[in-house]
């Protein structure tokens, strides 16, 4: 009965250590360009650089972190990586140079990749096999609610308080992954079959099969970016900054309010019928986004596109753990990640010299033009192909 149970205190566990980690990448991603700006004098290209700087070495470590996985003691790596994540968040306490703040943003990515991977894979064991596709979904949940829910904290604290406190707050949700992360019992892994043969090269850090979906999980993440890096800043161009971190709030609602049943659907009907209608709302409510310059407009955008990635991000990465064998699951994840993090660095550097040139309205509009990538190469990489595969099987029969 243990093993069909999907809410035990080791899935429980492994998930509030990912949303604490995520809560402490989410505070800053919006509260330090605003204090790259405010404390340490620097410039609106700065800020992109920033976030784009912690998002490429986390996507360096996160192919090494999906070997490490099928090979060395997962708690090991865990721990340790959590260990180096929570002493770099209490390092940003006496950061007061730009160019220090780039090494330690160096050294935080590479640690929040490993964090990241490994709490996802090791989710993954714990998950019953025929519930992955709600599992997955609770899981991202986490991240989810840490996504909208970090933010909110870090800019009330900002506009209300003090950067000091707010980068005491971030070392605290570290300190609380870390606890979460040292209590969490770790499930047998399923082992490479010995029938199989050993897999050398680059194939060792990327596992093919999960690449289709992980491109249009680039896409996804590249035009997210504008929303996470931008979405404060452009708040106060449109002097709606004191209700910028609700934004965040109604995100957050729509995504709860929809994942009970969008991963039972995912297990039940498959994920064509979450994805199209969740990358369709997310292009509408980011074009509409580009237009908004009242507050009620600006808020229902939020749930708009809270409803669209709620429906989005849990079905891609279940897509790419399905299409895995079970040994390289930690692999798949990996890969889907590298993907995912690729797409929301590059968005945000390229989004931001776009918002430099025209303005935000124009950056978001792009952003929605581009989510429109998406939905094409959803269908031509990975619906057309399953539907191939499915063909061709029939008629070998």
């Amino acid at each position: 009965m243990e093993k069909e149970r999907l809410w035990s205190r080791d899935f429980l566990m492994i998930s509030f250590s990912h949303f604490f980690i995520f809560m402490t990448f989410y505070i800053l991603a919006v509260t330090l360009p605003q204090f790259v700006l405010d404390e340490l004098r620097g410039s609106e290209q700065g800020i992109g650089l920033v976030i784009t700087l912690f998002v490429i070495t986390a996507v360096i470590s996160r192919p090494l972190t999906g070997k490490w996985l099928e090979e060395i003691n997962r708690r090991k790596l865990l721990n340790l990586a959590l260990i180096i994540s929570t002493i770099c968040s209490l390092s940003y306490l006496w950061i007061d140079n730009y160019s220090v703040l780039l090494i330690l943003r160096f050294i935080h990515g590479f640690a929040f990749g490993i964090v990241t991977t490994s709490t996802s894979a090791i989710a993954l064991d714990i998950i019953p096999e025929h519930r992955k596709g709600e599992g997955v979904g609770y899981f991202s949940l986490f991240m989810s609610l840490a996504m909208v829910i970090g933010p909110f904290v870090g800019l009330w604290i900002t506009t209300h308080i003090s950067y000091v406190v707010m980068f005491m707050m971030v070392a605290v949700f570290s300190l609380l992954s870390l606890l979460c992360g040292m209590l969490t019992r770790f499930t047998k892994h399923v082992n490479r079959p010995s029938s199989e043969v050993v897999i050398k090269g680059v194939r060792r850090y990327i596992e093919v099969s999960a690449i289709p979906i992980s491109i249009a999980g680039f896409v996804l993440a590249f035009s997210y970016g504008a929303l996470s890096t931008f979405i404060s800043v452009y708040a106060k161009t449109l002097g709606l900054e004191r209700i910028a971190s609700y934004f965040f709030i109604i995100l957050a609602l729509m995504i709860l309010l929809t994942r009970p049943f969008t991963g039972r659907l995912f297990d039940r009907k498959g994920e064509h019928i979450l994805a199209y209608p969740g990358i369709i709302l997310f292009i509408i409510g980011m074009i509409w986004l580009s237009q908004a310059y009242t507050a009620p407009v600006f808020l229902i955008t939020a749930g708009i596109i809270g409803v669209g990635y709620g429906a989005i991000f849990p079905s891609f990465m279940t897509i790419a753990v399905k299409a895995s064998p079970g040994h390289r699951r930690g692999v798949a994840i990996s890969t889907f990640l590298v993907f995912f993090d690729s797409g929301y660095g590059v968005g945000s550097y390229l989004l931001g010299v776009i918002a430099a040139k025209t303005n935000y309205h124009t950056m978001f509009l792009i952003g929605g033009f581009i989510m429109i990538l998406t939905l094409i190469i959803y269908y031509l990489f990975h619906h057309r192909r399953q539907t191939v595969r499915a063909v061709t099987g029939t008629q070998n029969r």
